[in-house]
């Protein structure tokens, strides 16, 4: 290299991002350059206790967990099933339920309980397995299969060596020889469990095939899953050592009520018969010389508030949780920022739904639970052999959220189907539920109040129509004049464009 190729090289390191540069800012800013899959194999363990200890003995990072796992999973993420005939769908949608509630292998939740345990074990630990459980028919479940759950710490993270034919285990984790997951080296106990009499370290190969993982990775080639609390830790727990600290001086102040100075020491106090006691509206007689001062008890001060807030949100940013869902602070904002906020965290909620919760642990329990009834004779469908991707074909709706302002939203989403811009499949399904069953039920229930004699439909909504006629019976009663016989204004008639309901007519 010649000497002009040296000096722009030499030019380019010294000159360009001042990120890489070692001066005096940044001197003791050494990051490392290992892997992901190092860096976890290193601490992820110690990571994911600290997380764990902290969901159990801080108010902020229990608060945080329940607020993760309520958003991203809430009563449950449902299916619904995209089989054209009405009579099939409806079959499977029953056997579904009804399964729901045997999914459990430990028989303590159901499926959407399990989903919000994932969601739980996801935020502490960054991963979580279930085991796909098949069942003998003599068992008694409506489908023969059940889910075990097992923590991060079943896989050991330091379980790695070479295989013959090119394959590997890395941390717990069988691969072949193209990089693929074959199996899962499972311990038989958890390390830390003293009740479980069972082998301690010892490990059972179970199949890929068997076991769901689920992780949300955030580099790639990443094998295990990070507590989303690695962030966080550090300040939570100091802070939380600063709380105690304040509180405990405060304690120690409010301990005492008055001192009694005495004149010398070459005149000490005789001793007292009895403690001196402070009482309201007491008359204290003191000695010649004798003063009584009280002590100082400092206040936090004006920082204790500000200081609390700053690392919160620091705290909020950090777990990726919105500051009011963290703290339970309401107060500190308005309408327009707080639904901003929430519009984000929702966002990133719906990222986790579909990409994890709904791919990684939704989509194989629903192949495999399909393959078995129709295997163990729950349901018949004709042709699933020759046609089974169309009969597994689902779509996955979570949990509506409620807005501060459900009228606001409710009325901006009838404007939006009536305009064309949404169907009411659309708005049905994202409240999570099926549209062609709450069809089927507003039927029925206009059928039996028709037989009752019943009407509980607003009068001039578009289900009823104009005159109170039920929309769509043929009958027009309209005279082309206004409601009101003498053509005036009705007072009672709101049309304030910001109160009017935009599914009234008008």
């Amino acid at each position: 290299m010649t000497f002009d190729g040296i000096r722009q090289r030499l030019g380019a390191i010294i000159g360009g991002f001042d990120a890489a540069q070692s001066h005096r800012r940044l001197r003791g800013f050494r990051a490392s350059r290992a892997h992901v899959n190092t860096l976890i194999a290193g601490a992820g363990e110690t990571i994911t206790a600290r997380a764990c200890w902290l969901a159990r003995n801080n108010g902020y990072a229990s608060g945080a967990v329940e607020a993760y796992a309520s958003n991203v999973v809430g009563d449950g993420i449902k299916p619904s099933s995209s089989i054209a005939d009405a009579a099939q769908k409806e079959a499977l949608q029953t056997l579904w339920l009804r399964w729901t509630d045997e999914a459990d292998a430990e028989g303590l939740t159901d499926f959407y309980g399990l989903q919000r345990r994932a969601a739980r074990e996801l935020f502490l630990a960054g991963e979580v397995f279930l085991r796909l459980r098949p069942r003998r028919p003599d068992d008694g479940l409506s489908v023969p299969l059940q889910l075990q759950m097992l923590p991060s710490e079943m896989l050991p993270i330091d379980l790695n060596r070479e295989l013959p034919g090119g394959g590997a285990i890395r941390q717990g984790i069988q691969f072949d020889g193209i990089g693929r997951r074959v199996a899962y080296h499972l311990l038989r106990r958890h390390p830390g469990d003293i009740t479980d009499p069972g082998l301690v370290g010892e490990t059972v190969r179970v199949p890929a095939s068997e076991i769901i993982h689920v992780l949300d990775p955030v580099e790639a080639g990443q094998l295990r899953g990070v507590s989303r609390f690695a962030p966080a830790i550090v300040k939570l727990f100091t802070l939380d050592l600063y709380d105690d600290a304040e509180l405990e001086r405060k304690k120690t102040a409010a301990m005492f009520a008055m001192f009694i100075t005495s004149p010398a020491p070459e005149t000490p106090l005789e001793p007292a018969d009895e403690d001196l006691e402070v009482e309201p509206g007491q008359v204290v007689r003191l000695d010649p010389g004798e003063d009584v001062s009280t002590p100082a008890t400092p206040d936090s001060g004006s920082t204790y508030e500000p200081f609390q807030y700053r690392t919160l949100l620091q705290i909020a940013a950090a777990l990726g949780i919105p500051y009011p869902y963290l703290t339970g602070d309401a107060a500190r904002g308005n309408f327009s920022n707080t639904r901003v906020a929430l519009l984000d965290f929702r966002r990133r909620v719906s990222a986790i739904q579909h990409s994890v919760i709904v791919h990684q642990l939704c989509r194989p329990v629903w192949q495999r639970w399909m393959d078995l009834a129709v295997l163990s004779g729950a349901i018949d469908f004709p042709g699933y052999d020759r046609d089974r991707r169309a009969y597994q074909s689902v779509s996955w709706l979570p949990t509506r959220w409620d807005w501060v302002d459900p009228m606001k939203d409710a009325s901006a989403e009838i404007l939006q189907i009536e305009a064309g811009l949404k169907s009411r499949s659309q708005a049905i399904s994202e409240r999570g539920y099926d549209a062609e069953q709450v069809d089927r039920e507003i039927a029925a229930e206009r059928k039996r109040e028709a037989a009752l004699g019943l009407d509980f439909r607003r009068p001039g909504s578009p289900a009823q129509g104009p005159k109170g006629e039920a929309a769509g019976d043929g009958r027009d009663t309209s005279d082309g004049k206004d409601d009101d016989e003498d053509g005036a204004t009705d007072p009672d008639d709101d049309t304030d464009d910001d109160d009017a309901n935009p599914g009234e007519d008008r």
